[in-house]
């Protein structure tokens, strides 16, 4: 069955309009959902709706409300909401573009992606896709969107585009107050050559498979163990590393060490593929290619 558009609308370049659909591209399903239960009986609790005089009140009987002063709201009736009439509710409309890297990554927020409505509009959809990665540009513009109007960027992702909704700078705190203790006193040269080997030894390509969410996996050994009547199984911490006692000594034994093998929890969980001959690479730091 095909995924349903998270949103649908135009997509608009100037003169060039666009249908399109935009789904989500995180996958939420992979939590572990656990509930509320009464510790003595082994129930569910259930969250009612009530006022606060205690009275349980129907969903289809709660409307939006705006408090101007203590215990007086403006209401707002749900048909209200919805129609709410703005020209981002159904057109993204990119008012402008900037470099890749213009953007700082403080402002990214939630992920989409975004494909043509239909099979006949894909050569225009190419076209803007493909002039957004030749230009290594993004194009921003707000969408009306989760009950809100997002501020939000759109940039080639694979065969199709990627919108990123962005936070305002209203919504961004000042660094200020959190690094302003922290002084500009210059690295020593030595303790910075070694940590610049060591980043360099340890660069590689980004492989999102290789990394697993330990804290699920002990939770999934947990209840696992809890329905089988057994003690879990803890997942193996690293090795224990040497004391040190300054930087320098650090820095040296870290680039003494070898790298550590792959944790049991994770070796159970990833199944084993077929893989081609590894190919050789110079060992310098890869440069992560912006679309």
């Amino acid at each position: 069955m095909a995924a349903r558009p998270y949103w649908s609308g135009n997509l608009r370049m100037s003169l060039v309009t666009l249908p399109v659909s935009v789904y989500s591209a995180v996958n939420r399903a992979q939590a572990v959902p656990l509930h509320e239960i009464y510790r003595k009986t082994g129930e569910r609790v259930h969250h009612l709706n009530v006022t606060e005089d205690g009275h349980e009140v129907e969903r289809d009987d709660i409307i939006k409300g705006y408090e101007v002063e203590k215990g007086q709201y403006v209401l707002i009736e749900p048909d209200e909401i919805d129609e709410l009439k703005i020209p981002s509710s159904k057109t993204l409309d990119v008012s402008q573009f900037v470099r890749v890297e213009d953007i700082d990554d403080v402002y990214f927020d939630s992920p989409y992606f975004v494909a043509p409505q239909k099979d006949s509009d894909e050569q225009t959809f190419a076209v803007i896709r493909d002039a957004l990665r030749n230009t290594r540009k993004m194009g921003l513009g707000q969408l009306a969107i989760a009950g809100r109007e997002r501020l939000c960027c759109v940039k080639p992702y694979g065969s199709g585009l990627m919108l990123i909704t962005l936070r305002y700078e209203t919504e961004v705190r000042d660094a200020d107050p959190y690094f302003e203790d922290i002084r500009e006193k210059p690295s020593s040269s030595e303790e910075l050559d070694l940590a610049e080997e060591l980043i360099q030894r340890k660069t590689a390509k980004f492989d999102p498979g290789k990394f697993h969410d330990h804290y699920r996996e002990a939770l999934k050994e947990l209840i696992q163990a809890k329905i089988e009547h057994r003690e879990p199984i803890a997942v193996e911490d690293d090795q224990p590393q040497p004391k040190v006692v300054n930087l320098m000594d650090a820095l040296r034994r870290s680039l003494a060490e070898k790298e550590p093998a792959p944790r049991k929890s994770e070796a159970r969980e990833r199944p084993a593929r077929k893989t081609s001959a590894p190919k050789k690479t110079a060992p310098h730091a890869h440069r992560r290619k912006a679309s």
